[in-house]
């Protein structure tokens, strides 16, 4: 899912026809004098200045080697500029145990370390610098392609106290952290209001881990959705 993912924003960038940073882009010709520049304005089909969206989508995660994880994003967000906006999120993740898990725990009888999220919710500033038309099919689909910074709260649950140890049953307990958000997005307009996104998530966060329970480390959580939305 990851590979066909960034396959696909790879293709989108390669096939585009068009791609400004603003309605206003700048073109400096060498032949022309040095002094001489040229300014093309491009008509916008989808606008986004002072526009709400809501998205709902398929998330899948990427971070832990012993569980299947899965889940669902609902976000909502405001452009109070062409190329500025804010935009809250919740992450909802069910996980699962997978076979790397069951082998460990069958090999050698032991139940390795384990920390799984249960939700992650956060603010962020968006940033919409880049958008442009695909012909595809003798059919244009224009797109929109941003860029997200935040915090978010994170809610987990851990199996440190028990991991690896042989006379005691493994458990859970939950945690909590503060994270910061990194993230890119790539909108496809299939009408007016509907639109198709890709998203790239990572939050980072410090948490301890199994080498040293005692020492919080750096900790990457990745997540891949594709949703759709409706604009207004």
């Amino acid at each position: 899912m990851l590979k066909l993912s960034l396959i696909a924003i790879g293709l989108a960038v390669f096939f585009t026809q068009e791609i400004h940073a603003g309605e206003k882009s700048l073109y400096d010709f060498l032949w022309l004098d040095p002094d001489k520049k040229v300014y093309v304005l491009q008509n916008k089909l989808h606008k986004k200045e002072h526009t709400f969206y809501f998205d709902v989508g398929y998330l899948s995660n990427f971070t832990s080697k012993f569980q299947d994880t899965y889940g669902f994003q609902a976000r909502a967000g405001f452009y109070v500029h062409e190329e500025w906006g804010l935009e809250v999120f919740h992450n909802q993740y069910t996980n699962t145990s997978n076979d790397e898990y069951d082998s460990i725990q069958s090999v050698n009888n032991l139940v390795p370390f384990v920390r799984r999220l249960k939700s992650n919710t956060g603010a962020l500033a968006i940033w919409s610098p880049f958008y442009g038309k695909i012909n595809t099919f003798n059919q244009i689909f224009y797109f929109d392609w941003s860029f997200g910074a935040g915090l978010s709260s994170i809610k987990a649950e851990s199996n440190l106290k028990s991991a690896g140890k042989k006379n005691l049953a493994n458990f859970y307990r939950e945690e909590n952290y503060i994270g910061a958000v990194l993230k890119t997005n790539l909108k496809f307009h299939l009408s007016e209001n509907i639109h198709l996104s890709i998203e790239y998530m990572n939050t980072y966060y410090r948490a301890p881990g199994a080498k040293d329970p005692k020492s919080d480390k750096l900790r990457t959580n990745t997540d891949v959705i594709t949703s759709i939305g409706f604009s207004y």
